[in-house]
């Protein structure tokens, strides 16, 4: 019996396969497994906040004797059940159609944070959803993927805002026998452990693991009682300001993390590095051939050649540096195992337009692979700018960094509801039109919805939304005996008659959330129109060290609190996954004003996108791109001189003034906004299938995966090795 199944001794055996089924994250898009646990007991499936593991272990034996006695039931059960077990065990999918010879061939993907589900907060934002969703698409289209992560045992943050509207940053130690994560052992039973090579002080990690679909998770963890209390700290805490800290973060992530897979005994062939964070990785895999015998240069294009790096800030701060005493202290060691000296190694991390700031984890990352890129069209022309110095002469447009425009996994943030209502009108002529979502043609058939039925659909998720945030500030009313006025800011007022827009994004200063709020008392003429009123829900957090950002945040929660806006601008506390999926799907509007060009991608909009929610955007990141005057409204376009709040605050006031109030409101005799409804389908309609994840990761696996899978095959021909076996470890 596998050792997880002594936790749920309690559920008959006939319906294990529910525990199997809460252990691997697949269930999280695909409603139809959802619903297994939603049928045992709602109640429990809504008070575990949708985490089937803590819902198991908590109901009792009666509960599940019941299911027993439910024909249908067991039916649904025995359905999901022999889907999920063709999943594991499928051989087939698209890239091993298109590329069979290397599908045995694993790429190890590796990523400081990774947006899965709220009951693993292992995230802080966009580049932890934007890692989930790579992996889930990469399970849904069979690449050979194993990804490489952090086990942060304090999560990311708890956001609680005091009556005055400052930020506190809460801890909630993750229960791990509550979550989706297992051990990875010996075959003794006995915890996995590893030693962090040629790093001093020593440093021990142990690994867990989060199945994703077909794809292995594996989560290093440092709080383990071999190591002294301050090596148990370094994977405790995501984006710790702690400068140290952070850079010994890194080192577990890309050196740990690289000892991991070779000691899982996981042959990869490719290295995907998701930002700077586990730059650390291919140097490993540069030490590991310098100790076979190979010179650096030699063993250094070898590993060049086969690793992929994505950069997805456009913002100098963002980039970490570490000063070159801090290498010297955990890397001297490191320095001869190379066989380099000191200034060999750190001249690898340096900004030749700022040489003497630190080791740059960026810049490092790119002198390291082979394969560059950034995130969005618009982002890859910002990109070569900011590192055009690390090619010497070369022009811009020849610097080789490239750009594959991010996208979501549309089966996680498509609503059921919406998903039910397109397989109704595009089944019957496509009914695999979800394993084809991202052809345009099929998209088509959004026409054939009746306008009636699109909005009934969104306004129910709108309804449901608003429902959400009072319920939650009922219930914080009850238990917490908050301040009336923070009620009022939470969200309670808000009418779901009233056209929505939403902001939802991380508190920093770049992001503007307060631009809206730059003419007050135009911002009141627009909230406070008697028959045509509008409503601002916002949402996010503020970096634990970013106190510009939470002056911010406090300052659009004051703005909340203020009579004179009539409880219509709302501030939504602890802004995670759960309640991302409220509001992408229940929102009418998705604002996004950042100062250009300082916004990569910006998935959020693509996530409403999907559910027929128009983009309002300045034209930074992704929006360039998408925005055809049919599916939303863009301005900021042109270059202004100086501060350009002024100019783009006025923009939008235009914009939602005389361009999207009426339409909101021009409804038919029938109460539709036909006019909207015909947007919604637009939006629909150009962001499902050009902005999915399915999209983006069928990208990298042509231009980057397949490429250097192939290298590697012709490479090992030319030596005599026979084909590798795919191993994803235990």
């Amino acid at each position: 019996m596998d050792l997880k199944y002594h936790r749920f001794l309690h559920i008959p055996e006939r319906l294990w396969g529910l525990v199997d089924i809460a252990y691997n994250l697949w269930w999280s898009w695909h409603p139809e497994a959802k619903m297994l646990f939603k049928q045992l007991n709602r109640q429990a499936w809504d008070e575990s906040i949708h985490n089937p593991v803590k819902m198991l272990r908590e109901l009792p034996a009666e509960t599940f004797d019941a299911a027993l006695r439910n024909a249908k039931y067991l039916h649904h059960y025995d359905i999901v059940m022999a889907r999920f077990k063709r999943m594991k065990s499928s051989r087939i999918g698209w890239f091993r159609e298109h590329y069979p010879k290397l599908a045995n061939y694993p790429i190890a993907y590796f990523s400081a944070e990774y947006g899965l589900q709220h009951s693993l907060p292992f995230y802080a934002g966009g580049l932890g959803f934007l890692a989930g969703d790579h992996v889930k698409e990469c399970s849904d289209l069979g690449i050979p993927l194993v990804a490489v992560g952090f086990m942060y045992s304090d999560g990311y943050l708890h956001q609680h805002i005091r009556p005055e509207g400052w930020q506190d940053n809460i801890v909630e130690k993750l229960e791990r026998d509550l979550a989706p994560i297992s051990r990875v052992l010996n075959q003794d039973n006995s915890p996995i452990i590893i030693k962090i090579p040629f790093i001093d002080p020593t440093i021990y990690v142990t690994v867990w693991k989060v199945d994703v679909g077909t794809i292995p998770l594996y989560l290093l963890d440092t709080d383990i009682e071999i190591n002294d209390q301050s090596v148990r700290e370094i994977s405790s805490r995501l984006y710790t300001g702690d400068k140290e800290l952070r850079l010994r973060q890194e080192i577990v992530l890309g050196i740990g993390g690289t000892q991991l897979l070779n000691a899982l005994g996981i042959k990869y062939s490719a290295m995907h590095l998701n930002e700077g964070h586990p730059a650390f990785a291919p140097l490993e895999r540069i030490r590991e051939r310098v100790e076979e015998g190979v010179n650096f240069n030699d063993a250094s294009e070898i590993v060049r050649k086969t690793t992929i790096f994505t950069t997805h800030t456009p913002v100098p701060a963002g980039h970490d540096l570490f000063p070159f005493e801090m290498m010297d202290k955990y890397f001297h060691n490191y320095y001869n195992a190379l066989g380099l000296d000191r200034g060999n190694l750190l001249q690898l991390g340096f900004h030749p337009l700022d040489p003497d700031a630190g080791f740059n984890m960026t810049a490092f990352a790119i002198r390291m692979s082979g394969y560059h890129n950034g995130v969005s069209k618009r982002h890859g022309e910002v990109a070569r700018e900011m590192w055009q110095s690390l090619w010497h002469d070369i022009d811009i447009d020849k610097v080789p960094i490239d750009y594959i425009t991010n996208g979501a996994h549309l089966p996680t943030w498509l609503n059921p509801k919406m998903e039910y209502l397109i397989n109704t009108y595009l089944g019957p002529s496509c009914p695999h039109w979800m394993w084809e979502h991202d052809d345009p043609a099929l998209w088509e058939l959004i026409d054939e919805i009746p306008d009636e039925d699109l909005w009934r659909t969104h306004y129910l998720l709108k309804v449901k939304l608003i429902n959400r945030i009072r319920e939650h500030k009922r219930r914080k009313w009850m238990t917490d005996y908050a301040d009336p006025m923070n009620v009022v800011a939470g969200g309670a007022l808000l009418d779901p008659s009233a056209l929505t827009i939403g902001f939802a994004r991380r508190f920093s200063t770049y992001k503007r959330a307060d631009l809206i709020f730059t003419d007050i008392e135009r911002l009141k003429k627009i909230i406070n129109n008697r028959w045509r009123p509008v409503q601002f829900i916002f949402a996010g957090k503020a970096h634990p060290n970013d106190d510009e950002g939470k002056r911010i945040l406090q300052k659009v929660y004051n703005y909340a609190h203020a009579p004179e806006f009539g409880g219509r601008v709302a501030f939504i506390e602890d802004y995670g996954e759960q309640i991302a999926q409220y509001l992408v799907h229940g929102v009418d509007v998705w604002m996004n004003n950042p100062l250009p060009p300082l916004e990569a991608s910006g998935t959020s909009g693509m996530k409403a996108g999907f559910n027929g929610i128009p983009h309002l955007s300045i034209l930074d990141g992704w929006w360039p791109e998408a925005f055809n005057n049919r599916n939303g409204w863009a301005f900021g376009g042109e270059e202004v001189e100086g501060d350009r709040t002024i100019q783009d605050s006025n923009d939008l006031y235009e914009i939602i003034e005389n361009k999207v109030v009426p339409l909101y409101y021009s409804s038919s005799r029938e109460g539709i906004p036909l006019k909207w409804v015909k947007m919604m389908k637009e939006c629909i309609k150009t962001v499902a299938p050009f902005f999915s994840a399915r999209r983006m990761v069928k990208e990298y696996a042509t231009r980057y995966y397949a490429p250097t899978l192939e290298s590697v095959i012709n490479e090992m021909k030319e030596d005599g090795v026979t084909t590798e076996v795919c191993n994803y470890g235990p």
